[in-house]
């Protein structure tokens, strides 16, 4: 079971961001697009793992730091495209205490430093410069943290919830 933590986005968060997605697209960006309901910022990236409820358990200890997460500019890892997350005391904390709970448990997970993103595109092509900046700089109050299962489906990933850890 491939598992990852992550904050789902408010509806309207994900509006705004296939709203970029359109404005991009139609400045020429091609590549594999995220779609909407597969919209979220990962906290932590746990991949291969076939018990769920150790991290459950171990997430259910842990307690949470009020967050907001508000929109900020734009950048690149290679060929992926993505939108920023202002600096937040509260998902820095919350960020560190996931991989502390993570790691005392002995539950692996991707240790690459924390950079607080959410993918818009995957192999991209574009001859422009990039944007840069954000012309919708949406914020939402966090009200929980999900563990997440990724299965493929034929027309690619699937993202289901399975478990909330409320703030």
């Amino acid at each position: 079971m491939r598992l990852f933590i992550a904050i789902e986005l408010e509806d309207r968060i994900k509006d705004e961001l296939c709203m970029i997605q359109k404005r991009v697209k139609l400045q020429g960006m091609k590549g594999n697009f995220t779609t909407r309901e597969n919209m979220h910022l990962t906290l932590a990236f746990i991949g291969e793992y076939s018990h769920p409820e150790h991290v459950s358990d171990a997430l259910d200890d842990v307690l949470f730091e009020p967050m907001k997460l508000a929109l900020d500019g734009f950048g690149c890892f290679k060929d992926l495209y993505w939108i920023g997350i202002k600096e937040d005391k509260g998902l820095t904390e919350n960020v560190k205490r996931i991989r502390k709970a993570l790691a005392d448990n002995g539950i692996p997970f991707d240790r690459k430093k924390f950079v607080p993103h959410i993918t818009l595109a995957r192999k991209i092509e574009y001859d422009k410069a990039l944007p840069t900046d954000c012309p919708f700089p949406a914020a939402m109050d966090v009200e929980y943290i999900s563990l997440m299962r990724s299965d493929r489906g034929k027309n690619g990933m699937i993202y289901t919830p399975v478990a909330n850890f409320f703030l």
